[in-house]
């Protein structure tokens, strides 16, 4: 009897359990939408603060090279300000627009594949249609009236006297 006292108490904890679950995804569903979406929003505020640092660290670099060589400035100015250098005897290498695409297609690939996990989980996304959610729903209720129903405490039989 005890033996199946503890079975029977296993099985109402797991059907109750998973019914409880599904009852509290198929209500708190716009929540968990949420949740996740500003998820994926901070994620990608964090991205973007580490480039601005990596950005600002870069610029205050530059400031104290000025600072420590001013003949720094004369160098960079042609490449900055986009003026044709004049120095002779130097020979300056041109780049063509099919060599700037090609990099540019590149560039853009390899910032593609950088960032995979900024999606949302896959459960979540089938959870979207209201059909979906109703039939999550019913079943977790299902599960829940059957763990009360078959699983829940025996009924005691009348000892004989």
């Amino acid at each position: 009897m005890q033996r199946q006292n503890i079975l029977r108490t296993l099985l109402f904890v797991v059907f109750f359990s998973i019914g409880t679950a599904a009852l509290t995804t198929a209500t708190l569903y716009d929540d968990l939408l949420r949740y996740y979406q500003n998820k994926l929003l901070l994620r990608a505020e964090e991205e973007t603060l580490r480039r601005l640092e990596s950005l600002n660290a870069d610029y205050d670099a530059l400031l104290k090279q000025l600072k420590e060589n001013p003949a720094l400035l004369e160098r960079i100015a042609p490449a900055t300000l986009g003026t044709e250098p004049n120095e002779p005897n130097t020979v300056y290498p041109k780049v063509t627009a099919e060599q700037l695409d090609a990099a540019r297609k590149v560039l853009a690939k390899d910032s593609e594949q950088q960032s995979p996990g900024a999606e949302m989980p896959e459960w979540i996304i089938r959870c979207n249609e209201p059909s979906k959610r109703i039939t999550l729903f019913s079943a977790g209720a299902l599960l829940i009236l059957i763990s009360f129903i078959c699983f829940g405490p025996a009924k005691q039989s009348p000892s004989k006297q």
